[in-house]
């Protein structure tokens, strides 16, 4: 029997507006229509519901409005730190993608509307990197082409575009949405040939205009390998469409960016097993040294346990605990699973016996006050 296709990781960018989070909920359709259905992951922890059904949704590891209120923190910085909260069990995601990879084809990844936060982020590099060095990974950034019509706006998506492109270094797709309210010829053919652009430009006469000049000839070389494909989100047009340049963009991704993501791959490993060896020996260290104290003042304490960050925020966070996992059929992180699976059994044993340690010492200290 042969080994099963890896999965291919599809990340949607756009800016909020563009209709990202529509044209998931369209894409996710059409491959239940076509009985191929995907693995959907959403990433966005401030979205208020979400269109399509989420087999992993960050809302259910990390609480937004728990994590702007612990920190201090207002919208943009809340879902910053929520992502990188995430980002520290991602390794748990990649599992559940592993286990899937026999019955779903297609991974679709929802990102934040603030587009830069992902892009830009710590947590949003790790993420992507650690999609790519397993499975054919491609970015896919949505465009609102009404938006567009005007040649400085157009100039801005595709500079935008372009940034996003080599900061990923993964193949790239422009999908123009919306093109049930205005077609997207006119933007392939800004692309496409420079005079025609050129003239629309005649028509702006600010400073600004000689800029998107000079850019529009820079981009020439970015246009020239650019995957283009124009899609109606609402109305599901141009998915075919769609399809044809992913599977271009797969091929790519094995010819071009996989042979690096390999090397990438062999380099994180080793770098990651040191991190972990001098991770573990500060933590026996520490342990050693809180042992041989005789009196510790979190003995006994609800501190004494708390060994992860942020138990508020990395748990489900609410009083309502219980019901909400009665409630959710998703495959969302289990963390009880999660904080035990990056532990050796040894290890775990010696944390068990430590602390049973500060409970008899505690428990001791309680019964002859004057010990």
């Amino acid at each position: 029997m042969a080994a099963a296709a890896a999965p291919v990781c599809v990340l949607v960018l756009g800016m909020a507006g563009s209709g990202k989070t529509t044209f998931v909920q369209r894409l996710a359709a059409h491959l239940h229509g076509q009985r191929c259905p995907p693995y959907v992951i959403n990433l966005d922890p401030a979205v208020h519901s979400l269109p399509f059904p989420a087999n992993i949704d960050i809302r259910d590891t990390v609480k937004y409005k728990e994590v702007m209120k612990q920190y201090g923190l207002g919208p943009n910085g809340g879902i910053v730190t929520s992502l990188n909260l995430f980002a520290t069990r991602f390794d748990q995601v990649m599992k559940f993608i592993e286990k899937r990879q026999n019955a779903s084809k297609y991974v679709i990844i929802d990102t934040p509307g603030q587009i830069e936060v992902f892009t830009w982020s710590a947590s949003g590099t790790i993420i992507t990197e650690a999609l790519a060095s397993s499975f054919p990974s491609v970015v896919v950034y949505v465009m609102d082409t009404s938006r567009s019509t005007n040649p400085i706006t157009f100039m801005s998506n595709m500079l935008y575009a372009c940034s996003i492109l080599y900061k990923t270094k993964l193949p790239f797709i422009v999908v123009m949405n919306k093109t049930d309210i205005i077609d997207h010829s006119f933007a392939v053919e800004w692309m496409q040939d420079f005079e025609t652009f050129q003239d629309a430009l005649n028509q702006e006469t600010s400073y600004v205009s000689n800029l998107t000049r000079s850019m529009s000839l820079v981009l020439d070389e970015f246009y020239s390998s650019l995957k283009v494909v124009g899609v109606s989100a609402v109305l599901g047009t141009g998915l075919d469409d769609f399809f044809v340049q992913l599977s271009k963009a797969v091929d790519e991704y094995e010819r071009e960016y996989r042979p690096e993501y390999e090397r990438l791959r062999k380099t994180l490993e080793k770098a990651q097993n040191k991190q972990k060896r001098d991770q573990l020996e500060h933590l026996w260290k520490d342990m050693g040294t809180v042992c041989m104290q005789g009196n510790n003042p979190l003995a006994g304490s609800d501190d004494a346990s708390a060994m992860g960050p942020s138990e508020l925020i990395l748990t489900r966070g609410t009083l309502d605990e219980e019901e909400e996992e009665r409630e959710s059929d998703t495959d969302d992180i289990d963390h009880e699973v999660t904080e035990e699976s990056h532990e050796e059994p040894a290890f775990r044993n010696f944390m068990q016996e430590t602390r049973m340690k500060y409970q008899r010492r505690s428990n001791q200290n309680e019964s002859d006050p004057q010990k």
